[in-house]
């Protein structure tokens, strides 16, 4: 069986949505000043890597958290790794989408308009399919549900598993093959962040 490559998977920095909780999904709205800060942060943790291919979301917050955490090294727009489509819920707090749908949990219900939790598992499942044959380590520079899910389905687990694994903003975790097990899914390190910044962030 082939070795599983080393898949380092970057959420984007702050914006002034993930700040306030809006979900944002392809709203393409901007890293505030501190995010950009925060993505900066990240240049030396990443600089020691010698990375195969870095691929980014088609979202400016995550190709500017690219940019900034590679020194602008080469990337490609990956489609697939574009946060959850959240239809309807574009925007709104979770609070606010519990008013009209009480108990309300994206990764059970999916959003009215975008997308249901097994159409994103879908796209996670593509792309893990295409990186899984690659020669790593990779970067993946994404979003913070669709982060989740894919770190979910690195392990075989179903979709609903992701609610139980948020991402901070600007945050590195690392999927990879178990030491000595070299075709074993592992998530090596969850959510790493610079230790200035270790405090929980809302993970929409």
């Amino acid at each position: 069986m082939t070795d599983l490559p080393k898949l380092f998977l970057i959420r984007h920095g702050e914006t002034a949505w993930s700040l306030s909780g809006q979900h944002t999904g392809r709203t393409d709205i901007p890293l505030t000043p501190h995010g950009e800060d925060m993505a900066r942060e990240l240049a030396p943790l990443l600089a020691p890597v010698a990375f195969a291919d870095i691929l980014t979301s088609p979202l400016i917050r995550a190709r500017r958290t690219c940019a900034l955490a590679t020194g602008d090294a080469p990337a490609q727009i990956e489609p697939d790794l574009a946060e959850w489509d959240y239809g309807e819920y574009e925007g709104l707090l979770t609070a606010e989408i519990r008013q009209t749908r009480p108990g309300w949990l994206i990764f059970r219900d999916g959003c009215p308009g975008g997308e249901n939790l097994a159409d994103v598992v879908a796209r996670a499942d593509r792309l893990l399919a295409r990186l899984r044959r690659a020669h790593g380590p990779i970067a993946l520079f994404a979003h913070g549900h669709f982060g989740a899910i894919l770190g979910a389905r690195w392990l075989g687990l179903p979709g609903e598993a992701a609610r139980h694994m948020a991402l901070d903003p600007a945050s590195i975790s690392i999927l990879g093959p178990k030491p000595r097990e070299a075709d074993v899914p592992m998530l090596l390190h969850w959510n790493i962040v610079p230790p200035a910044r270790m405090a929980y962030q809302n993970p929409d």
